[in-house]
């Protein structure tokens, strides 16, 4: 479980493919803090430390991951949003994420505002995922709140600290995301279907 709250930008050190898996080495100020099996969100992915040296980790994405994340486009000197696992005890200042990511998205449009920026994405409406206005998102890993909701799509404001310390920075017209939308939004909306069916 994390909380949305970015903690750094790790940098992508190594791509090795391994038949269909994906191990990925993040270079980062958090790998002296990790231990082996520990879970990183990346990008908003969880993900397990298979192994560490003192300025970087491997995780290993699965083909089930790779297939519904944008971690298979990552490159070489990419950015990830990385964040540990939530303790029981912290000040929950996002909201409750699992790190399980329901979809990708697509940014189709970015709007400088003097001092804040309004991204805008667009997702498919056929898996089923919602978003209400003022309810949660999380975006790469990032914890946000939806303005503008839509069928399929919604808008997200950031501050100058966001901007400056996850991955939005590097967002432009086309770049895919990944998405979590609210864990209860997703049981009401189940919820809500089954009632509509029976």
């Amino acid at each position: 479980m994390f909380t949305g709250i970015i903690e750094d930008l790790g940098i992508v050190e190594a791509l090795e493919q391994e038949n269909t898996n994906l191990h990925l080495t993040i270079k980062s100020k958090l790998a002296s803090e990790l231990k082996i099996d520990q879970s990183v969100s990346h990008n908003g992915v969880c993900l397990t430390v298979i192994d560490l040296s003192a300025s970087s980790y491997t995780v290993t994405a699965i083909k089930e991951t790779l297939d519904k994340t944008n971690l298979n486009s990552l490159k070489v000197g990419d950015l990830v949003n990385l964040e540990r696992g939530l303790k029981l005890g912290d000040r929950l200042d996002g909201h409750m994420v699992q790190g399980h990511v329901d979809q990708v998205g697509t940014c189709i449009n970015v709007d400088a505002q003097n001092g804040s920026w309004v991204y805008t994405f667009e997702y498919n409406p056929k898996l089923g995922n919602i978003t209400i206005e003022k309810g949660s998102v999380t975006v790469n890993g990032v914890s946000l709140t939806v303005v503008n909701s839509k069928d399929n799509g919604f808008s997200v404001a950031i501050i100058p600290y966001t901007y400056e310390h996850t991955n939005f920075h590097t967002f432009e017209e086309g770049t895919v995301v990944n998405l979590e939308f609210d864990v209860i939004g997703k049981y009401v909306s189940r919820l809500h279907t089954k009632t509509s069916l029976s």
